[in-house]
């Protein structure tokens, strides 16, 4: 994967996912990548929360913020050491502005500062980036087969790429027991019980991280490593129940056909690869969502 394939992934992957995806009021997650054959297994604790506003009819301000930890485990022994992967975390703060532009149309605005580091001695700057999103969303939902689009463009200061990119999303109830959602990062076709309480799913989605690392890391060859970075592709199954029309707990069994963890360089180059392997990739939840 070349550096500008890279940096559309990791756009892809922490990007968009606020605006373009199902936007949480609520949400405590637990995801975890198993061990395989390069010896390496991955756990991710997940919190969400953020607070709409009601400014006027119609427009809303949003302020929440995010926090995800990652526990890394290596098995077997690497030409480095190691220790300071062990913690890894990502704290994002939300905050977003959303009203009517029109009597089809709303506007959607989002800014994303976050710190993703090991914090091993504090917060540094290069701990710091910032994501950047504009959209329109289009949604009807009183009619036969609803549906709901999205588009906008999105900028994400850890690709970086000096330019925004462009976010589409296209969701549709095209039956009563049956919806699809194409966009990225995700990808899905839903069944939906006839009394709403139990949604099965067959998904496609991207997942991964981009994580300052402090204290810069020694690698063969004289490398000099400055992060740490995962991109996966997976295909799941997954099940949904819900309590109330917002409020469900879910889970999902998938595998990542395409997974790679690196160790980056300062030029964001790959330096080391610890993880090349399809595994087997498994979360957990509860959310209150919007929709």
């Amino acid at each position: 994967m070349n550096q500008f394939r890279f940096s559309i992934l990791l756009f892809i992957l922490t990007g968009i996912s606020a605006v373009a995806q199902t936007p949480d009021l609520v949400r405590f997650e637990y995801t975890a990548i198993p061990e395989n054959d390069t010896g390496i297994r991955t756990s991710r604790y997940r919190a969400v929360l953020n607070v709409p506003f009601k400014i006027k009819e119609d427009n809303y301000l949003v302020v929440g913020s995010e926090y995800n930890k990652y526990d890394f485990r290596v098995g077997q022994p690497l030409p480095f050491d190691s220790r300071t992967l062990q913690r890894l975390h990502i704290i994002d703060f939300n905050l977003g502005y959303s009203f009517k532009w029109n009597e089809e149309w709303r506007f959607i605005g989002a800014v994303q500062p976050r710190l993703a580091s090991n914090f091993i001695q504090g917060i540094e700057n290069n701990d710091f980036r910032v994501n950047l999103a504009a959209v329109m969303m289009k949604e009807k939902k009183e009619i036969e087969k609803p549906f709901r689009l999205i588009l906008g463009l999105s900028f994400n200061s850890a690709t970086g790429l000096p330019f925004p990119l462009p976010v589409v999303n296209y969701y549709k109830r095209f039956h009563p027991n049956w919806s699809y959602t194409v966009g990225i990062p995700r990808l899905d076709f839903k069944y939906h019980s006839t009394s709403e309480k139990h949604i099965f799913n067959v998904a496609t989605f991207l997942d991964g991280y981009f994580i300052n690392l402090q204290n810069d890391i020694i690698l063969p060859d004289n490398e000099i490593g400055t992060a740490i970075s995962l991109s996966a592709l997976v295909v799941s199954t997954g099940y949904q129940y819900k309590f109330t029309k917002e409020i469900s707990v879910y889970g999902v069994f998938g595998y990542s056909i395409v997974q790679e963890g690196l160790i980056r360089n300062g030029a964001r180059n790959r330096a080391f690869i610890l993880n090349n392997q399809g595994n087997i990739y498994l979360r957990t939840g509860f959310k209150i969502g919007i929709f």
